[in-house]
């Protein structure tokens, strides 16, 4: 892998997208923690740090890349980060160095952590070297350029057609898999995205990746072909892995592509509840099936089956199957407290779970399976997702919440939501209108013609009034709305839960891309 790269070759890493020469990081008295966890590190590793230092921050700049429509032709390159455009080196690096210490620090550390791992197993990698699959494909090369498609027989149009119309496509996937160096599958990534003209948002662990991108067809259907033919997913991933929708890149801002320790984050970590020990994966026909007979049941309350929704509430709340308990929750990372909480609840019964589009499920599924009070716990193999794709109008009512500008897609014409002010069935979110906010309003046309468009009357008065200052329309800050939701509720009965209070917006650090 990459990560055995040493620090005497650092110029010539990923040279097809980094380049240390003109890099000296002068601003690393602005990195504070630098010099502490510097003095930590043992002789060996002390002499890697300045390489891992300038990797980390080459990393950082190269997520912050932009496509532009003539990089076909020329190497102009822009940046953008924190809502701002770089059109040159010395300013990015400059406000990356300045804004970003933190990022760094942490990048850093975690490259330094591999590099440890790596020296210190030298001697038992070396005859393993043999079996890597992308040693085999990379004896002589580790750069990223290997892994980019030729694309310089399509007219440069046809990979960015997709973008602002109907002719573009969203793919969502994810692939739980160890990875020996996640940095480089992050450059990568992002190396390929760019290539690609893609938007969207990845996530990359030592677990797998997790991944939702938009663009043209054929900009997706070439990420497709990639990902499947790259040694380290290959054995992996197959094409009905990936789940395509109507969108394009203009259902995302931007490509963010980034590094963590979970590729969703469940708040646990991966060492403690492994992707390994999942529940029982069941096919959307399969899974059909079980949802028939359980609501085919006379009494439900009383049956050894439940039918459990693993998103949050906002998600469920405009669309969900039949008969399902909804946690009342807002992110998944307060899923093992509601388990914990509700552990009674799931004593002795049947487990049906589902999400959007299986990933939840992984490590959910894990978690409940780890208390040992379930007779058996099985999940939606593709998530809703695939279930749509085959069952249409089957048990699942409702729109699928996605976490993009699109927000929904429809599969059926159930409406199972309603606007918050007047009751009326309506399931087509909207942002507070208040800048200040987070949540997601349901308030329908008519309502929104009298000026009903924020979440509850504090932000309505709040939306009324102008700023008062430069740096309002930035900033963020808790609803009430939020404030006042329980955050880990107690099931009283098996009933659905329904949320009646406003719906917080997606929190795009857990569930970005939290999508599958």
């Amino acid at each position: 892998m990459p990560s055995s790269t040493s620090p005497d070759q650092g110029d010539d890493l990923e040279t097809c997208i980094l380049r240390f020469s003109d890099l000296d990081l002068k601003y690393t008295s602005l990195i504070n923690p630098s010099s502490s966890l510097k003095a930590e590190l043992d002789g060996i590793t002390k002499k890697k740090y300045s390489f891992a230092k300038k990797k980390a921050f080459a990393l950082f700049v190269k997520t912050k890349e932009v496509p532009t429509k003539r990089s076909f032709e020329c190497k102009e390159k822009l940046w953008k980060c924190c809502q701002q455009l770089f059109t040159d080196q010395t300013s990015i690096h400059r406000h990356v160095a300045t804004q970003h210490a933190d990022e760094i620090y942490h990048q850093t550390a975690s490259i330094l952590k591999q590099l440890a791992v790596t020296s210190s197993a030298s001697k038992s990698l070396s005859s393993a070297d043999e079996k890597n699959p992308l040693k085999e494909c990379l004896p002589h090369s580790h750069e990223v350029s290997a892994w980019l498609p030729d694309i310089s027989c399509f007219n440069p149009d046809e990979l960015i057609s997709g973008q602002g119309n109907e002719e573009g496509e969203v793919l969502l996937y994810y692939c739980y898999r160890d990875l020996e160096d996640p940095q480089w599958i992050c450059a990568w990534q992002t190396a390929l995205c760019q290539h690609l003209h893609l938007t969207g948002k990845i996530r990359i662990a030592t677990e797998g990746i997790n991944g939702t991108v938009g663009g043209s067809k054929l900009a997706t259907r070439l990420y497709v072909e990639v990902m499947l033919s790259f040694p380290l997913f290959k054995d992996d991933l197959c094409k009905d892995d990936f789940k395509t929708s109507k969108g394009g890149s203009h259902c995302f801002p931007e490509l963010r592509v980034g590094v963590f320790e979970e590729i969703v984050p469940m708040g646990i970590s991966p060492k403690k509840i492994s992707y390994k020990k999942p529940g029982i994966h069941l096919s959307p026909s399969e899974f059909h099936k079980e949802v028939e007979k359980f609501l085919s049941q006379a009494n439900q309350e009383q049956s050894d089956t439940i039918l459990l929704d693993c998103r949050n509430f906002y998600e469920s709340k405009i669309g969900r199957f039949q008969g399902c308990l909804a946690p009342d929750i807002r992110k998944f990372s307060y899923f093992p407290s509601y388990v914990d909480k509700n552990l009674e609840l799931f004593r002795e019964k049947r487990v049906l779970m589902y999400c959007t589009g299986g990933i939840r499920c992984e490590r959910g599924s894990a978690y409940l399976k780890a208390k040992g009070v379930c007779k058996a716990v099985f999940q939606l193999k593709g998530g809703i997702h695939k279930y749509l794709e085959e069952f249409p109008d089957g048990f699942y009512k409702g729109k699928l919440f996605v976490f993009d500008e699109r927000y929904a897609l429809s599969y059926n014409s159930d409406v199972v939501s309603e606007c918050s002010y007047c009751g009326a069935q309506w399931d087509q979110y909207k942002l507070c209108s208040t800048l200040q906010c987070r949540q997601l309003v349901l308030t329908c046309p008519a309502c929104q013609g009298q000026g009903f468009t924020a979440c509850c009357v504090t932000c309505q008065d709040k939306g009324s009034r102008k700023a008062s200052g430069p740096m309002q329309d930035s900033f963020k800050e808790e609803c009430e709305c939020t404030a006042r939701r329980l955050r880990i509720p107690r099931e009283l009965s098996r009933h659905v839960q329904r949320p009646v209070s406003p719906e917080p917006g997606p929190d795009a650090a857990e569930d970005g891309p939290v999508l599958a």
